[in-house]
């Protein structure tokens, strides 16, 4: 914990931005590099122009790398191309621009540069290919997600409008990773001539996305009900969305942020230190939560807005892991053309009361490893109403029972809940003290500690023989999970469960850190005793390297 957690971001810990876009074209990657190499992670590349893990020949390679795989796919529609507002995603889009250009690749973009919400792109994807049987679109977004503001990201939507596969993402990895050796090599144009040319057009995104929102959530309930709705963008891309919103459905919508800042200035610390743009994190979110009591709901997205945080008026900030409890449980008693008996999406460090919930609605889960590209085809196909992932991602089915989005949707969700609280007329956070009468009380924490190349290397590696207790914190265990029970996939890392709790280590997919997942519903001295064997485990398999 940072002793300025949940404040102001000082002076002092401004990012210098011109050096970081200076960097981002001057420096180069050294390929023999492990951490300079291109590397997808859970859903896309990530990494600093400072240290020399976002860099021009990092975009270069790996765009010509998709174009590629366009190619031999034969995927010959248009690439929908959006971004988010950290200070690398501008410069990354234009040599974007550059490269799709000198390939021939149709490409449409937000007019004058603007920012493109990753749930957008999604949706732009899946409404120009419905019904189509070739010249299929796809998309890239560039962006880090909720990351510090030095970072930049890059990720590839493939026809379906998720995230890409881990073949794909393979390929395109291995593709990058060898043009990185002399990115001489990847043709290319002006700028000038990438927008001169006819191939890249500029795009509304806003309109479409917008004016399909009333087939997914009751808007007109939301507008009946004459709710008070506060929007914290974070400064991310969702920011020219909330007022196209309001002003279409009749909402009481104030955004109360309105600020474009590359080095998020106007950021609260998170717990360690960091400029993070996380909305599910009480310190980064301290500003929206101090307003909580001006409006019946609040909420917030992260850059990109495919990740949601919800400040209800009575509890503050909700735990994700309870808004996904609260959600799945209205879902199922409000969606009434939806399949039925209905299968729910979730990750296997999401909690397990949406398990509970699930069963006592007459549904059944699909646990999949970390990563939402786990729950693309069920969504593609309505096989899977719902996906949710405890780190506040998720996204469902339009209200018959047909895809909305492969991505997740921060926008989405909030929406969702107010949705919720004027259907309801309850607070959010009274609807999961009803869930806990009714199936028990979570107790749910995420550790993180930091982890280099190698050690992040072990823990994804690590094997269910390597525990050989037969107890956890005092209970039987009853699985030893290294691959999803929903798809058998490997989950890149090890969960041990027992009937009333549950752990799970596994690296992180886009920081230098690793995590430690654990639940209890038997009180907090029982989760201190599984946080203190889970932490055993894993430092005796770093210990063993």
């Amino acid at each position: 914990m940072h002793p300025l957690r949940g404040q102001l971001v000082p002076e002092y810990l401004r990012t210098n931005v011109p050096r970081l876009v200076s960097d981002y074209y001057l420096n180069t990657p050294d390929p023999h590099v492990p951490e300079q190499r291109v590397s997808f992670g859970t859903s896309g590349h990530r990494g600093s122009s400072q240290a020399a893990s976002f860099n021009q020949d990092h975009i270069l390679a790996v765009v010509q790398a998709i174009c590629e795989l366009r190619q031999k796919k034969g995927i010959s529609g248009p690439l929908f191309l959006g971004m988010d507002s950290h200070a690398l995603s501008e410069p990354a889009l234009r040599t974007t621009l550059e490269v799709l250009a000198a390939n021939n690749v149709q490409t449409r973009y937000a007019q004058d540069f603007g920012h493109t919400p990753t749930p957008v792109i999604s949706h732009a994807i899946l409404c120009y290919n419905k019904g189509r049987t070739s010249g299929f679109a796809d998309g890239i977004v560039i962006t880090p997600s909720h990351n510090p503001p030095e970072d930049g990201g890059i990720k590839y939507n493939p026809p379906h409008g998720g995230p890409a596969e881990t073949e794909l993402t393979k390929k395109i990895e291995q593709r990058a990773n060898t043009l990185l050796e002399d990115t001489s090599l990847v043709p290319r144009v002006s700028l000038k001539q990438a927008l001169g040319g006819g191939l890249c057009q500029a795009h509304d995104f806003i309109g479409p996305y917008v004016g399909d929102l009333e087939n997914v959530i009751d808007m007109q309930a939301i507008a009946r009900s004459g709710l008070t709705i506060g929007v914290d963008p974070l400064g991310g891309a969702s920011l020219k969305y909330w007022e196209p919103i309001a002003e279409h459905y009749g909402l009481n919508i104030k955004v109360v942020n309105t600020a474009l800042d590359p080095a998020f200035m106007f950021m609260s610390l998170d717990k360690d230190g960091k400029i993070r743009m996380d909305c599910s994190s009480a310190y980064a979110m301290a500003q929206l939560i101090a307003l909580k009591d001006s409006f019946s709901i609040a909420f917030a997205n992260d850059p990109d807005a495919d990740r949601h945080g919800i400040v209800t008026a009575q509890h503050g900030l909700m735990n994700p892991n309870h808004y996904l409890s609260v959600v799945i449980d209205y879902l199922l008693t409000h969606r009434p053309q939806w399949k039925s008996p209905a299968t729910i999406g979730k990750t296997l460090v999401t909690s397990s009361m949406v398990d509970r919930v699930v069963a006592a609605r007459g549904g059944q889960v699909k646990e999949v490893p970390v990563g939402f590209k786990w729950f693309v085809d069920d969504l593609l196909a309505g096989t899977c109403c719902f996906g949710g992932e405890e780190s506040a991602g998720a996204s469902f089915l339009r209200q018959n029972g047909q895809v909305w989005t492969t991505d997740k949707d921060g926008i989405l969700l909030n929406l969702l809940a107010a949705e919720i609280t004027a259907v309801t007329g309850k607070d959010l956070g009274d609807l999961y003290l009803d869930l806990e009468q009714q199936h028990g009380c979570s107790l749910y924490e995420r550790l993180q500690a930091p982890a280099n190349f190698e050690q992040k290397k072990i823990l994804s590696a690590l094997q269910a023989e390597q525990v050989t207790s037969t107890t956890l914190a005092g209970e039987p265990i009853i699985a030893k999970i290294t691959h999803a029970p929903g798809n058998g996939a490997s989950i890149g890392g090890l969960k041990v469960v027992t009937q009333n709790g549950w752990f799970a280590a596994r690296p992180s997919g886009t920081e230098d850190i690793y995590k430690i997942y654990v639940e209890s519903f038997l009180g907090s001295d029982h989760l201190q005793q599984i946080k203190d064997e889970a932490q055993e485990m894993v430092n005796a398999a770093l210990a063993r390297k």
